[in-house]
């Protein structure tokens, strides 16, 4: 019982202890992997918003890199090319160009060209119809009469028809701006064959520089433009639309046929012109430049004026050739 009594105690004690080192690999392979999926999807978001022409341009520079390199060319700061050195097709062109400028000039080139070709085509039309008005003259016993008194030539504005005085042979009666039956018959034929073209039409009156007494201030230049306005109606008269007429003026004695003879009777005349779209785009520019604006003044002063009744014309006071 005394042995028992002895018996040693073992107190057993276990020593707990972190586990060993498990290392960070892992984390490693990790960054690496999201940094690829970065990349690749970047990768995917950069071509799918490349258009095909960049495309094309990337993949000739890493083929040929050292011959778009020393090509030279301005800076990428100043072109929205994708390589520097690319040009504007960097599968065929050496050296950097400016591509907005290069569109700029490509669309001016085309506009130019454009009306170049326009321009010829309406040159072509009014010389078929230059062609036309002479045929319809010669056709016509009347009309070839007065051959010698119809002129027509091709201008910087257009195809120009002058119906000019002779001697014993005026288009027009004396101081006035009634026309003569054969020059009727003339505008009506003229008119009708102006409706073969789409183009519009300008007339100006002229007369030669013997001066026009009038106690009333009726001078050339009203008559050149009455003459010129009874040209117009009978143009209309003739079949010619009369939304074709642009521009009737009287330009007086200012614009002489025959400059070395100012009193030459070739100087009393009506012009017609077929105008070109160059000279119909000035006329409406010129028409449409400046826009006064209308005060109640204004308004008043006219309606007062119309209300009143306008004023007969003068009669001239004295007969000119």
């Amino acid at each position: 019982m005394a042995d028992e009594g002895m018996r040693p105690i073992i107190v057993k004690r276990i020593k707990k202890t972190a586990g060993g080192h498990h290392g960070g690999a892992w984390k490693i392979a990790y960054a690496d992997f999201v940094t690829a999926m970065m990349a690749f999807f970047l990768l995917m978001w950069l071509l799918g918003s490349t258009s095909k022409g960049d495309l094309n341009g990337i993949s000739e520079f890493f083929k040929t890199p050292l011959k778009v390199a020393m090509a030279g060319g301005s800076g990428s700061g100043e072109s929205n090319s994708v390589i520097q050195g690319g040009g504007q097709d960097l599968s065929r062109q050496d050296g950097q160009v400016r591509k907005a400028q290069e569109e700029q000039q490509r669309k001016s080139f085309d506009l130019n060209s454009a009306k170049a070709a326009l321009e010829r085509e309406e040159g072509k039309r009014l010389q078929a119809l230059k062609a036309r008005i002479e045929a319809t003259i010669d056709a016509n016993p009347l009309l070839k009469k007065y051959k010698n008194q119809l002129l027509l030539d091709i201008t910087s504005e257009g195809l120009r028809i002058q119906i000019v005085d002779e001697q014993n042979r005026p288009m027009f009666a004396l101081a006035n701006a009634n026309l003569q039956p054969y020059t009727k018959e003339i505008l009506h034929a003229i008119g009708f064959v102006l409706n073969e073209v789409p183009n519009r039409i300008g007339l100006s009156g002229h007369t030669d520089s013997t001066p026009y007494m009038s106690d009333a201030g009726y001078s050339n230049w009203e008559l050149s433009a009455d003459r010129a306005n009874a040209s117009r109606r009978e143009l209309v008269i003739g079949g010619m639309k009369e939304e074709k007429v642009l521009r009737v003026v009287g330009l007086g004695s200012a614009a002489h046929l025959d400059k070395l003879d100012p009193f030459n009777p070739i100087n009393r005349r009506i012009s017609i012109i077929v105008m070109n779209k160059r000279t119909e785009e000035n006329v409406l520019r010129d028409g449409s430049a400046i826009e006064l604006p209308v005060t109640d003044a204004a308004s008043a002063a006219v309606a007062s004026g119309l209300a009143a009744g306008a004023p007969p014309a003068p009669a001239p006071a004295a007969a000119k050739k």
